[in-house]
């Protein structure tokens, strides 16, 4: 039983080191987190996952901020090296005007929230040793669009929000994942 605590435990870390990777836009995380041959779909992003990182930067990038929340998490192990997850999560994205994938997120003229809800159904193999994810599903549940006030942070003080690079104050946190 212990031994599958470890298991679950190792397999959770990696779906947040997954949703920290995308919020911080720290995409060399990824190679970490999936297996070498791992294949990703979610949407219309489909291919292996380093397809995936390039499609996922050109969406996530241009975004003033993105957050990932996630939820309940189920674990289906099937024998010692594999184990089926779903994952729920809600990504809340802030679209600049004049974001550059319109069909993903549409160009209101105005600094808005994209909201997601949705799930990540992956299949994890223990290889080595280590749990990575060897096939990611994402679903999609539902999505809004909200025009609201204060989505903007640009005039937050210094280092009162956070950043995309190593001054932001998770980086030791995360610092096993980076290399």
């Amino acid at each position: 039983m212990n031994m599958r605590l470890e298991d679950r435990a190792a397999i959770t870390d990696v779906i947040a080191a997954y949703a920290h990777a995308i919020d911080r836009r720290r995409w060399g995380m990824m190679e970490h987190l999936f297996h070498d041959d791992a294949q990703f779909q979610f949407g219309e992003i489909v291919g292996d996952w380093r397809s995936f990182v390039e499609q996922a930067r050109a969406l996530i990038d241009p975004c003033l901020a993105t957050q990932h929340q996630l939820g309940q998490l189920q674990f289906g192990f099937d024998g010692p090296d594999t184990c089926h997850t779903e994952t729920y999560m809600t990504a809340m994205h802030t679209v600049p005007p004049g974001f550059p994938m319109p069909d993903v997120f549409p160009d209101k003229g105005v600094i808005y929230s994209a909201i997601v809800a949705g799930r990540y159904v992956d299949r994890f193999e223990k290889r080595g040793g280590e749990w990575r994810i060897a096939r990611r599903t994402g679903l999609y549940d539902w999505r809004e669009f909200r025009v609201v006030e204060g989505v903007d942070l640009s005039d937050t003080p210094e280092g009162a929000s956070g950043y995309h690079d190593e001054r932001d104050p998770s980086t030791p946190v995360v610092a096993r994942w980076l290399g």
